[in-house]
């Protein structure tokens, strides 16, 4: 009896029941295009309540185009271009890019700038032949106190729709503005309905964007609630509020301005392929084709290794129990404490090893 006692005793199969589950977990999600740093965030997805997803690059390609360009006192287009593409030939962020491919495009050159400086979540300044030059949002603007009438109905005219505007001027007049629009994910509405039906509570859009684009994308997407205008420190300031309100709250991102949000998060989700490389060092968890359809998918699969996990804890300590019971009253065996140690450890790890079948994702 007190063989059989010390072979039960033997924890192999507990001490194997979440290894096992959380390896083929993570094997599972890399075949599919997700990285997971990991085991703790195999399991931190299961537990979400809520997700705040980013708006330029996430909800939306995070390819846009200039749609219109507007000179205003005085200048014209191509100086407006010509200030404008140097300075945000210095910025990887897609709004930048945009503006310089079409600068481009329409035959425009432009030299480097002085005293270039980027004004962290609200847009850059630089010196043209001895003049500060300044870009940025709409609330940019009206921080510098810059903002006229004729401005702001401008401003209000060219945001209609979605889109973007990026306002440039100097120490004492707005030079003009640029209408840019980015299209909305494919199935990125479908996406946001596939996390509800995963059980996700609560689903916020938080941008740096103007109210009006905002408000376009989120009616398009479906989203619950919209923050717009903020800075890097407002988002944290919004993840921290949903964080005491629901109390498991993922961050999706992309860009450097995202980076502290997702640090802040219960699981930081990064858009590896567009993504920065502040946002993707920073995140817990890496969509490597931005397909959105892969954050329900994650949410499942994560709540699918940790029932994996309770199955294999609760089969290896109820054969525990079972051969002790069976060992204090006579009916156990030797051979059979051995049969069940080794066939326990052997269920496990193959019932740990159902995780590598998880249904595969449509690479994009």
């Amino acid at each position: 009896r007190s063989l059989v006692l010390l072979v039960i005793a033997c924890p192999c199969a507990l001490v194997i029941s979440t290894p096992v589950s959380i390896v083929a977990a993570l094997a599972a999600a890399a075949r599919n295009g997700v990285l997971i740093k990991g085991g703790t965030y195999v399991e931190a997805p299961a537990r979400l309540q809520a997700i705040a997803i980013d708006k330029t690059g996430t909800l939306t390609e995070g390819r846009p185009r200039v749609l219109e360009v507007v000179p205003l006192s005085g200048h014209d287009e191509k100086e407006l271009l010509e200030r404008v593409a140097a300075m945000e030939s210095l910025s990887n962020h897609p709004l930048a890019q945009a503006i310089v491919a079409y600068a481009r495009e329409s035959g425009v050159q432009f030299s480097p700038v002085d005293d270039f400086q980027i004004i962290q979540g609200k847009g850059a300044t630089a010196r043209f032949d001895g003049e500060r030059y300044w870009l940025g949002s709409h609330r940019y603007l009206e921080e510098r106190g810059q903002e006229t009438d004729s401005d702001h109905r401008t401003l209000e005219s060219l945001s209609l729709g979605g889109r973007t505007v990026v306002v440039v001027g100097t120490e004492s007049h707005v030079c003009g503005m640029i209408a840019l629009a980015d299209a909305v994910r494919p199935g990125a509405r479908q996406a946001i309905q596939d996390l509800r039906d995963a059980g996700v509570r609560h689903i916020v859009m938080l941008t740096g964007d103007n109210q009006e684009t905002a408000r376009a994308i989120a009616a398009e997407t479906g989203v619950d609630e919209v923050h717009a205008e903020l800075l890097p420190a407002d988002k944290v300031k919004e993840l921290e509020n949903l964080v005491a309100k629901y109390g498991s709250v993922a961050m999706v991102g992309d860009g450097v301005n995202d980076a502290p949000a997702l640090g802040r998060a219960s699981v930081g989700i990064a858009m590896g392929a567009a993504g920065s490389d502040a946002a993707i060092e920073t995140a817990d968890v890496a969509l490597m084709s931005d397909d959105l359809s892969k954050l329900p998918w994650l949410v499942r699969h994560s709540r699918r290794t940790l029932a994996i996990i309770r199955q294999n804890i609760a089969f290896s300590l109820s054969v525990k129990a079972l051969f002790v019971m069976l060992t204090f009253t006579g009916y156990a065996s030797l051979w059979a404490a051995i049969a069940a140690d080794m066939g326990a450890s052997l269920l496990v790890i193959f019932n740990g090893l159902r995780l590598l079948r998880a249904a595969p994702l449509r690479m994009e």
